[in-house]
C-alpha cells in the first residue's frame, strides 16, 4: 500500500492517498485563492464574473447560496455572521479578500467581524469597499468610517476603495420615471456617479497585484464627470423619446413620496442623506484613478442609462 502523503514531480504535484495517486499540474496548486464577501451584491457580482478568466480560485462568500448564483468553477461557502466559525471555515485558505456588505445597521459589526477572521486565517491583503464622502453623521457613510478605523488597527495590508455614488442608485428611479412621478430633493447639485462595473474592475486588478501586498492604502474612484439630476431627465428624455421631468421637492415632501411608495423608514432616510450631499454638489469630485489603474476610461451615466433603459420604460411598451 502507498504510504500517505504529497510526492513531488516535475512539473505535477502527485497527492498520494491510500492506493490512489492524483496528479496535479503545478500552477493549479499555486493559483492563489480569493475569497469575496458579497459575491452576489452589485460590485461583488461584477467582481466574480471580471475574475473567472484570471488564474486563481474563486471563493464566493454568500449568506444565502443559491445554485446559479455564481459562474461555473466558482466555490459556494456559506456564511453567517452569528456564528463566527463559519467565517473562518469560509476564509481557510485563502490569499486575499474582497470586502462588500449591503447597506444595512449591521454592517459595522459584520464587517468588523469579517475582518478580524480574515486576519486569524492568514489573508496578506484586504480589498475593502467603501464610500466617497466627507466625515459625517449620514449613514452608510459613518458606518464606514468606523470599519475603516478598525481595519487600521490590524497587521494586514489592505486597499480601501472609496467609491462615488453608484450609478445604479438611479435603477430606484425607474418605476417613478415611467410612471410621470419622478423626482427628490437634490435640486440642481453636481453629483458624478460610477458605474460599478467599473469599481469591479479596479478591485480585480488590486487583488491580484502582487506588488504591494502590505501595503495599506485607499484610492478615490469616481465616473467621467459630475451631472445633474435635471441633466439625467434631459439624457432620459432623448433615450425615451418622451419628456421626463426631475420633479423639484422638499425633503419632507420627498420622504413622504417615498414612504408612500413603500419605502421602509431606513431606506428613505438614506435616499435623502443622499439628496442632501447631491444637492450641495458634496460628491461632485472627478479622479483619474479607474483610467490609471484599469487602463481604461471609466463608463459614462449615459453608457449606464443606455444598458438599463428598460428599467425606464413604461408598462405600454416604449421604445
Amino acid at each position: 500500500m502507498h504510504r500517505q502523503g504529497i510526492a513531488r514531480c516535475e512539473p505535477c504535484l502527485e497527492t498520494i492517498l491510500g492506493d490512489d495517486t492524483v496528479t496535479f499540474p503545478i500552477a493549479e496548486i499555486s493559483r492563489p485563492r480569493i475569497a469575496i464577501a458579497g459575491a452576489t451584491g452589485r460590485v461583488g457580482a461584477a467582481l466574480v464574473r471580471a475574475l473567472t478568466e484570471d488564474p486563481v480560485h474563486i471563493v464566493a462568500l454568500t449568506r444565502t447560496p443559491k445554485a446559479g448564483a455564481v459562474p461555473d468553477g466558482v466555490i459556494l461557502a456559506k456564511v453567517d455572521f452569528d456564528v463566527p466559525a463559519t467565517l473562518a471555515e469560509a476564509l481557510h485558505g485563502a490569499d486575499r479578500l474582497f470586502l462588500a456588505h449591503g447597506t444595512s445597521d449591521r454592517q459595522v459589526a459584520d464587517e468588523n467581524l469579517m475582518i478580524d477572521a480574515a486576519v486569524a486565517a492568514g489573508v496578506s491583503h484586504i480589498v475593502k469597499l467603501s464610500a466617497m464622502g466627507p466625515p459625517t453623521r449620514l449613514h452608510p457613510f459613518d458606518w464606514h468610517m468606523v470599519i475603516e478605523a478598525h481595519l487600521a488597527t490590524k497587521p494586514v495590508g489592505y486597499t480601501v476603495l472609496r467609491p462615488g455614488p453608484f450609478a445604479d442608485v438611479l435603477a430606484r428611479s425607474g418605476g417613478f420615471v415611467a410612471n410621470g412621478n419622478w423626482g427628490g430633493s437634490a435640486a440642481l447639485g453636481r453629483i458624478n456617479l460610477i458605474d460599478t462595473r467599473d469599481i469591479a474592475d479596479v478591485a480585480r486588478v488590486l487583488l491580484l497585484d502582487d506588488r504591494f501586498a502590505d501595503a495599506q492604502r485607499a484610492y478615490h474612484l469616481t465616473g467621467p464627470g459630475a451631472t445633474t439630476m435635471p441633466d439625467v431627465a434631459e439624457r432620459l428624455s432623448q433615450m425615451l423619446g418622451r419628456n421626463i421631468v426631475y420633479q423639484h421637492r422638499t425633503p419632507t415632501e420627498h420622504r413622504a413620496v417615498l414612504i408612500d411608495a413603500g419605502a421602509s423608514e431606513m431606506v428613505a432616510d438614506l435616499a435623502l442623506g443622499l439628496d442632501r450631499l447631491f444637492r450641495d454638489s458634496v460628491l461632485a469630485e472627478t479622479t483619474e484613478t479607474v483610467s490609471e489603474l484599469t487602463g481604461k476610461q471609466p463608463r459614462s451615466v449615459a453608457d449606464w442609462l443606455s444598458d438599463n433603459l428598460s428599467l425606464f420604460q413604461s408598462a405600454s411598451g416604449e421604445h
